[in-house]
């Protein structure tokens, strides 16, 4: 999942603390980081789900050799089971653009650990989580990722209540960048 890098529409609580033009550049830079490491990797697609949605078909910033699909409206579970739902059979790993210490190697265990009838969720310290995955052999389920508290302590438990009856595993801890309290441990 990637925004388009605009001071003032990304990275909002970072703005807080670095300004908003800085937090986007930053932000840029990071998905292009994460981009670069994970993109030619032969054992998987990737796919961008943008936002705003006019950047599905227009945004000059984004790699134009990686397929878009918008993100569509609502909250970030509404988002992503629009993502798991848009997309083709099979597992699927949705990922932040925000992972500065993100690897290939991170994303090949996340799709082992994928049953047809599991999910895999990479948590963060902050008690969210950087990464969430589906395996997707089974019917499409609305409910996931409904009543979250998003940008919370509780989003990866409330997330794994949502997709009650699922396999659970759990993949690499990693930390996502969300105020300028993230950004100290990356400066040492």
């Amino acid at each position: 999942m990637v925004k388009e890098a605009r001071p003032g529409r990304v990275k909002t609580r970072l703005s807080k603390n670095i300004g908003s033009v800085a937090a986007a550049r930053w932000y840029r830079r990071s998905y292009e980081q994460v981009l670069r490491r994970l993109d030619h990797d032969p054992r998987w697609q990737i796919f961008l789900a943008v936002s705003p949605d006019i950047c599905a078909t227009s945004c000059e910033i984004l790699p134009d050799h990686i397929p878009r699909l918008p993100q569509g409206a609502g909250d970030l579970g509404a988002r992503m089971r629009r993502i798991f739902k848009t997309l083709p059979a099979g597992p699927v790993l949705i990922i932040g653009s925000d992972i500065p210490a993100i690897t290939s190697d991170d994303i090949w265990k996340s799709f082992r650990l994928l049953d047809s009838q599991g999910a895999v969720f990479g948590p963060s310290p902050d008690g969210g989580y950087w990464l969430v995955g589906m395996g997707r052999h089974r019917r499409y389920v609305p409910s996931h990722f409904q009543n979250v508290r998003w940008s919370s302590p509780h989003a990866l438990a409330d997330s794994i209540a949502s997709v009650n009856g699922r396999n659970i595993q759990f993949t690499s801890r990693l930390a996502d960048v969300d105020t300028g309290d993230d950004l100290r441990p990356l400066h040492r």
